[in-house]
Formats: structure tokens, sequence, C-alpha cells
């Protein structure tokens, strides 16, 4: 299936005893739809207040249902702030998680002197004006394969903090500034955390230099602090064609906003 959820009504994706999560409400709607419990795995994690306009999960099921039942039946169960986009019947050996080639996320961030009101969920901000140059070239020399451990949460789990980052651009349209990052994989806090160093950049508290430096010392104190989750999308999940999975996200709010 592929879902998009508002995060800021929710207390992140993962099962929560509060029953709290997008997570929870999920299978509590697929239970319904399959008359039986359902267990969910999906793609990426998202933490609190961080959105999703393509996550993709998977779940195994005795029920036989048409897809579309799957979609609107679902839909009809579930908050307005979560829903089901598309689902499709695939292979036993497929995962959510571990078939993933590439995960992409999207982070806006309004660059204004007045705070946001109505988008104050959907977007980051900061005040004082950010020089795009100077974050660009900070953003190249954290592409490739590395150990981001400086940049990685002290709640995180993951075995190893070497992943691969094959796109990190910075762009400026209008009064925002549009991050995109694609990876194959992301350690916790990853991206909110990078973002939070390129803003120390954009705003003249450190050279772009200073952004590899951080990376080579592995150390998470030398980095900003975590920015907010507000302006986070997983935007993207990209799967071997084989599995015949859409590719791309149905909302459009990413690109109308930036």
């Amino acid at each position: 299936m592929g879902v998009e959820y508002d995060g800021s009504r929710f207390c992140g994706w993962q099962i929560q005893p509060a029953g709290c999560s997008a997570q929870n409400a999920l299978e509590r709607a697929l239970a319904e739809i399959a008359g039986a419990p359902v267990s969910t795995v999906c793609a990426g994690r998202t933490d609190a207040g961080v959105h999703a306009l393509a996550q993709v999960v998977h779940f195994d099921t005795g029920a036989q249902r048409p897809d579309m039942a799957w979609v609107r039946g679902t839909n009809a169960l579930l908050p307005p702030a979560l829903a089901v986009t598309w689902s499709r019947e695939v292979a036993q050996d497929f995962h959510a998680r571990y078939s993933a080639l590439t995960r992409c996320y999207r982070y806006l961030l309004l660059n204004h002197p007045v705070r946001p009101a109505a988008d104050q969920a959907r977007v980051g901000w900061f005040h004082a004006p950010l020089d795009l140059e100077r974050m660009q070239r900070a953003a190249r020399l954290l592409a490739g394969e590395h150990d981001f451990s400086a940049f990685r949460s002290a709640e995180c789990q993951a075995r190893t903090p070497v992943r691969t980052l094959a796109r990190l651009d910075v762009e400026r349209r209008g009064d925002y500034v549009v991050f995109d990052f694609c990876a194959n994989a992301f350690l916790h806090h990853m991206v909110r955390n990078i973002v939070g160093c390129l803003v120390y950049v954009g705003k003249g508290k450190h050279p772009p230099e200073w952004m590899g430096e951080v990376l080579a010392g592995r150390d998470r104190t030398r980095a900003a602090p975590t920015f907010e989750a507000a302006g986070l999308y997983l935007a993207r999940v990209v799967y071997d064609p084989k599995w015949g999975l859409p590719d791309a996200p149905r909302a459009a709010f990413i690109s109308v906003m930036a």
C-alpha cells in the first residue's frame, strides 16, 4: 500500500501503547476490512510531526479483497489526516523496508522574518536571511558514502552509521528553501540534523568547510541542534520495477508550496 499522512496529527508512525500513531490508526482500519488483526511493515518509520506523501507498507493477510476495497474501504475508516493512496498484491518475498532501493525526503523551510501561521505544522521556519550558495557548497561535502555518526541521534538503533547519500540539493523558491535528500537509508534524525547544520552555514555562523569537518569528526556534539520536524516529508520510496509499484507520490502539496 501507498500511504500519506499529516504527521502533526500523530505521535509518529510506529505503534504506541496509547494508540496515537499512524500505524495504530492504519492497522485498526485494515483489521476491519480484513476481518482479522493486521500487522504492517513500513518503508521508513517517521517521527512525530514528520509527514509522508509516499510511505509504503506491506502486510500479510488471507483476506481476498479487490485493490480498490483496500483503498476506499480502509479510507472510510481512517481519520482525515491519513489516507491509503494505492494498493497492490505482491509476491511473498517483497518487503516494504528491505526491498526499498532508495528513500527520498524533502524539507520545506520558510525563510522569512515572520513566522508561519496557516502552514505552521507543514513547514520549518528560520527568520534571518540564508545564503543559498554557502549552503549548496556545504551540502556537496556530504555526497557519497560516509560515516554519518555526527548526524545521528543518541536513540538511533541502526547497526551501522554508514550511509550513501546520493542526492542533497538545496534550492530557493521564493521565500522557501527546499532541501531534497535521497539515500539508500537514513539514520534517526539524520535529515533534520543536516538541515540544522546547513542553516548554521547559511546564516554565517560557520563557513561551508565546517560541514566537512563535522562529518569527519563523527561527533554529534559538534553539529547543530536537531531542526524542527514540521517541514519534513517522506517524499518517495524507490523499488525495483519488477514489483510493479507506483514510483511517485500522489499528493501535490510539496510542488504547490515550493
